[in-house]
């Protein structure tokens, strides 16, 4: 069993103790404890969720050390939560950092490029195949990070974004469209009555926020799931690869769906999107002052609890307080 869909299930330890010599050892060892996607506990001791694929990749690198001189232990591992300041939501805070920080850095060194793109209908053949070849690149150093991405780190988002937009790019530069908005069908409320919605587990704040703008604006009695696929021409993926309502470019989901709906003429909402888009996309650098505040409470829901309905109610919550405040403010 993995302990990602379990708070009391085990970790596993791996504990090292590598020789100077050969030197290639130490940075080996490191090397593949990266790739399984391990964080430090303290100095040669990391950890990492209990499952198949990583008990054969700490047993396998356990060996190589020991064949070349050193010595390494793989155990499982419970912490008790009343003593000491580990236990599961502190473990499961370091992976997501580290899986968060990968996202942002891929993503700061991949806007620049896509900010760079242009006009699509001005794309000769040999640009079109110049940034397919980079999304692919791209694509795979991405779902690299996906797969030791084991409690969902919001950093993803903003990778998905990118993606979801060079995608559309070079859809629009081989119809020799210009903007994403030509190509997009208008879709209406009543067309999307009786559905369940299908997203990512472990939602984070632009999850939270367009489930909100579905149940308060689109269908009052939406269903969600979170499983990540979609079984049943009834569901809808959002903000996940591959979603009828995903990250567009610069975008988040949220920013999107109020697009498509229509719902851009809503100023209130649209305040709304601007500090979803400051959380999810630009959090060191917000536009609106009250993005950190609502930042800190979503942060706070997803600490608190790993149940994404439990998740979803706390936020409607939040969101409904701040688009009256909204609404309040313009009135006056």
């Amino acid at each position: 069993m993995n302990n990602t869909e379990n708070p009391g299930a085990s970790w596993l330890l791996f504990i090292h103790n590598i020789p100077p010599k050969p030197p290639y050892l130490r940075a080996k060892a490191a090397k593949r404890l990266a790739s399984l996607g391990a964080v430090a506990l303290k100095n040669a001791v990391y950890m990492l969720p209990d499952g198949d694929r990583q008990r054969d990749g700490l047993l396998w690198l356990s060996r190589e050390i020991e064949e070349g001189g050193g010595r390494a232990f793989v155990c499982l591992a419970a912490f008790d939560v009343g003593i000491g300041s580990m236990d599961h939501g502190r473990i499961k805070t370091l992976f997501v950092e580290a899986r968060d920080v990968q996202y942002r850095e891929l993503a700061a060194e991949a806007q620049p490029v896509f900010e760079a793109l242009g006009d699509p209908r001005e794309a000769d053949q040999g640009r079109r195949k110049e940034t397919a070849a980079w999304m692919a690149q791209l694509r795979n150093r991405f779902e690299g990070i996906v797969g030791v991405d084991f409690f969902g780190a919001p950093g993803r988002e903003v990778m998905e974004g990118l993606l979801a937009g060079t995608e559309k790019w070079l859809r629009l530069a081989a119809a020799g469209k210009n903007k994403a908005q030509e190509t997009d069908p208008a879709v209406r409320p009543e067309d999307y009555q009786g559905k369940t919605w299908v997203t990512r587990p472990g939602v984070h704040v632009d999850r939270i926020a367009s489930a909100w703008l579905i149940r308060r604006f689109i269908d009052p009695a939406a269903r969600f799931r979170f499983d990540a696929r979609a079984a049943s021409p009834q569901e809808v993926r959002f903000d996940m690869a591959e979603a009828e309502f995903t990250h567009e470019g610069e975008e988040c989901t949220f920013e999107v769906m109020l697009r498509r709906f229509g719902l851009m003429n809503d100023p209130a909402l649209k305040s709304v999107g601007a500090i979803i888009h400051d959380i999810d996309l630009d959090e060191s650098h917000p536009a609106r002052p009250e993005s950190p505040g609502i930042a800190a409470l979503i942060a706070g829901i997803a600490m608190r609890t790993d149940d994404d309905e439990e998740r979803l109610n706390h936020g409607f919550r939040i969101l409904d307080d701040l688009f009256g405040y909204f609404r309040r403010v313009r009135s006056r």
